[in-house]
């Protein structure tokens, strides 16, 4: 019998961070891949293009043959040592292919004829996401959700990074959800996005039943949220944190001026790093410059460029009038009205030392 690891032992796998060779072609592997995946595949894209067309076309048995004359020699040589190297490094890495067929079963075969005997993963990728998908589902529906709302700049991603019963979407999504939301690095693509949420709800149901996410849209950046966990969020229960409008001008001018410059600078150098971090402030202003109308857009555009020059004589203050500006201006009407189409229940609002007691408060009750 094949050295397999069962759908039983799909969540301890995961759970376990285990690495995993991901054997399928580089085209496959960057629409998504499992936690812990890494792509040492079996065959290039243009490889498993030529199986798949010979197979279509001719049959399996001359699909094979074609297979093992592509992957031969050299090439086969190469790609087993580049599977020994990473076993070798991390003993407990399983392989995976795509419904762990005939794929992981040649490269199995091959990597113990090296020395090296490691199971693959039954049902391959396609069954470990489905349970995954499955997860998500019936965590939206099982767990005691709640949803935290709070006007922009009120620091809700700090605040539920402060707790263990909470799951950070746009941390997961990397990117902060509105039109400064853009981070330096890329999105990660839906399925990977999708998957690691997964496995935060997994983490988050183990420890208790309460689970905490952020008032979002369906996209997030361009990630989108799954249907029914978005769908559970929107008839769940809402918590609201409320800050001052000085608390929000400072929570926002940290978030999205200072942080922000020292990433950039951080990335590409001082010089570079200013240029970047000042492209990207006006960028974000003229991705809403149609909602600001023009005479708005104008006068906000002229704030920031004088809080720039500002800056760099060693000044925020100029930041802090264009950030006032588009809180109460732009970006409260917009909650409000959004709140005003909410028929739910809002449990609880309060300062940020009052909600996190209500929460713990809560926790305690619906973990019995």
């Amino acid at each position: 019998m094949p050295n397999t690891i069962a759908p039983s032992d799909y969540l301890s796998l995961l759970l376990s961070n285990t690495p995993i060779i991901d054997l399928r072609a580089p085209i496959e592997f960057n629409k998504g891949t499992l936690p812990g995946g890494r792509n040492l595949p079996l065959m290039t894209d243009v490889e498993r293009a030529k199986v798949g067309h010979c197979y279509k076309h001719k049959g399996q048995d001359e699909a094979v043959k074609l297979g093992h004359q592509l992957v031969g020699g050299d090439v086969k040589a190469a790609r087993v040592q580049a599977w020994v190297d990473q076993v070798s490094a991390q003993p407990e890495t399983v392989l995976c292919c795509f419904r762990g067929g005939m794929r992981s079963q040649i490269s199995q075969g091959w990597l113990k004829q090296a020395g090296y005997d490691r199971p693959y993963i039954e049902g391959g990728y396609k069954a470990v996401r489905q349970f995954l998908i499955e997860q998500t589902e019936q965590i939206a529906s099982d767990s005691s959700l709640v949803v935290l709302t709070a006007m922009t700049g009120s620091g809700k991603t700090d605040f539920l990074n402060q707790r263990q019963d909470s799951v950070d979407l746009e941390g997961l999504a990397n990117h902060r959800g509105s039109s400064f939301g853009r981070m330096l690095t890329p999105q990660p693509a839906q399925i990977d996005f999708e998957n690691q949420l997964a496995m935060a709800m997994i983490r988050n149901q183990l420890k208790t039943k309460q689970l905490l996410l952020e008032d979002e849209s369906r996209l997030i950046g361009r990630e989108s949220v799954p249907l029914e966990l978005f769908n559970q969020m929107q008839q769940a229960p809402q918590v609201i944190l409320e800050r001052t409008t000085e608390e929000r001008v400072e929570q926002t001018l940290k978030d999205y001026v200072c942080e922000r410059l020292a990433a950039y600078s951080a990335r590409d150098g001082e010089e570079l790093g200013w240029q970047g971090f000042s492209e990207y402030l006006l960028g974000s202003l003229e991705r809403v410059q149609k909602r600001l109308g023009s005479l708005r857009y104008n006068q906000l555009r002229q704030q920031m460029l004088q809080a720039l020059a500002q800056q760099q004589q060693g000044s925020l203050d100029g930041h802090r009038i264009w950030i006032e500006t588009m809180l109460l201006d732009y970006y409260d009407p917009m909650y409000r009205y959004q709140q005003s189409k909410f028929n739910g229940v809002i449990e609880f609002q309060g300062n940020w030392q009052a909600l996190h007691q209500y929460l713990d408060d809560r926790a305690k009750r619906v973990n019995g």
